[in-house]
């Protein structure tokens, strides 16, 4: 989560085994829309998987288009 004067931007998950996380929201308001927040949020997911060893099924939109635009993060995905 990013807290800003303008609300919250998260992204959730739930925790499905100790080597697997279901990300399934990422939300930012609509008057920071634009400007990178979503995006952040993501890097922290990906070095988060990458320092505990977990995978990451992207139920997200989000997370999971990003996922396509970066094949260099494909070894993080359960798809």
């Amino acid at each position: 989560m990013i807290a800003t004067p303008e609300g919250e931007a998260e992204m959730t998950y739930s925790i499905l085994s100790p080597t697997s996380r279901i990300v399934d929201h990422t939300a930012v308001p609509k008057a920071l829309e634009g400007q990178g927040l979503a995006y952040l949020l993501m890097q922290h997911l990906i070095a988060d998987a990458r320092n505990k060893g977990y995978k990451i099924v992207p139920l997200c939109p989000y997370v999971n288009a990003q996922r396509a635009k970066h094949p260099d993060w494909a070894d993080l995905f359960l798809i």
